[in-house]
């Protein structure tokens, strides 16, 4: 069973990609779900709220794909990013006071129901960021389940006694492990070096058909492990690395395998008795 997901961003954040890319995000990821529906492959995406508010019509027809499931990703992901420095520096959460992320979830929900008529109730964090706050904060605002953070050794959602679901992704990341747009072997390096960055997949990056012999074994291995893989591909990312040509490599994969989206794990998991036992957050960023 494997869950393939992906992040969108608001094209007013600028990001590396966004400043690299001839289209918007939003324009790529209208592209990638044509190609999802041809494979017949189901993702959940992880949209920000301005994107809601300030590109509908582009996005409208990417959120009501039959393919599609959708999750929040922070309202305006963590800008000004001044006032997250400070608030990491003064708390210890870069995501922000208690307060500031219940206002963070609760204008990322509107944003969506005001498009949509309905709530969301998955979520994953602009950069994966995870606070000491966080299961309280989502739990309390309706969220089943949360996809931050990186751990190989995953193998489900676990539970969390704040009252909801955590799932890491357990298959190579895209953005943090290729070269692309901005991300040349000399910028990594010195990213690398100066922030002493390193995930649960190490610190290298990849040319994307490296990457994507990586992911094709890693998701070969969770299945013969009886694993839930839980993947991410930015549809940006894969883009401009090479306008898709390898990611139709895994969608070959993909689509001789059950994907599901994240919420149809999480009433399988529901319905699954657990022992009421507390269990640790997943090691995040």
């Amino acid at each position: 069973m494997i869950c393939l997901t992906g992040d969108i961003h608001h094209a007013s954040l600028g990001t590396g990609n966004q400043q690299h890319c001839d289209i918007s995000e939003v324009q790529v990821a209208a592209r990638y779900v044509r190609l999802l529906e041809e494979a017949r492959v189901k993702v959940t995406f992880f949209v920000s709220g301005r994107a809601f508010d300030e590109e509908w019509n582009d996005l409208q027809p990417v959120c009501e794909h039959r393919l599609v499931e959708l999750g929040g990703h922070n309202y305006s992901c963590f800008t000004p990013e001044w006032w997250h420095r400070v608030w990491n520096k003064a708390t210890g959460s870069y995501n922000g006071p208690r307060w500031y992320q219940r206002l963070d979830l609760e204008r990322t929900q509107r944003a969506i129901h005001r498009r949509l008529g309905r709530r969301v109730r998955l979520w994953r964090n602009h950069m994966y960021m995870h606070g000491p706050y966080t299961e309280d904060v989502l739990a309390g605002g309706g969220i089943a389940l949360c996809s931050d953070g990186v751990r190989r050794a995953a193998r489900a959602p676990e539970w969390h006694p704040a009252g909801l679901y955590n799932f890491p992704l357990n298959v190579i990341p895209d953005h943090e492990h290729l070269y692309h747009a901005e991300r040349t072997p000399e910028w990594v390096a010195w990213w690398v070096k100066r922030y002493q960055w390193s995930d649960d997949f190490g610190p290298e990056s990849y040319d994307v058909e490296t990457w994507t012999d990586l992911v094709l074994d890693q998701l070969r291995e969770n299945e013969a492990r009886g694993v839930i893989s839980n993947m991410i591909v930015h549809p940006i990312t894969l883009y401009l690395c090479d306008r898709f040509r390898a990611f139709e490599r895994i969608l070959d994969y993909l689509a001789s395998r059950e994907t599901v989206h994240l919420g149809d794990v999480v009433d399988r998991q529901s319905r699954t008795p657990r022992l009421d036992v507390p269990t640790l957050a997943p090691r995040c960023c």
